[in-house]
């Protein structure tokens, strides 16, 4: 298994309740699939760079975990469509 991190950004606007299952639902899925989560660090709202669908902020939530190479697509494509969430990266951790 190689190590990710996710960083994701929420729809600021949404419930602190939808933002917590949102969260819980990543983290269940890379457990379901055989994964480990190492950490789900809650960097809180930020002001984004640019505009997306007329919102100026976003909750960013980083995912740090341990899976198998072929679920990784499987979560991108999940995150991609799963509502309220804006923006999504997943990327190999070297360390």
């Amino acid at each position: 298994m190689k190590k990710y991190e996710m960083l994701y950004i929420l729809d600021n606007s949404i419930s602190d309740e939808a933002k917590e299952a949102l969260i819980a639902k990543f983290e269940n899925l890379v457990k379901d699939n055989g994964g480990v989560v190492e950490a789900s660090e809650k960097w809180g709202t930020k002001k984004l760079a640019y505009a997306i669908d007329y919102k100026t902020e976003g909750y960013y939530v980083l995912l740090t975990f341990e899976a198998e190479t072929s679920f990784v697509k499987e979560l991108d494509r999940v995150a991609g469509i799963t509502e309220n969430v804006m923006r999504r990266l997943i990327s190999v951790r070297n360390a």
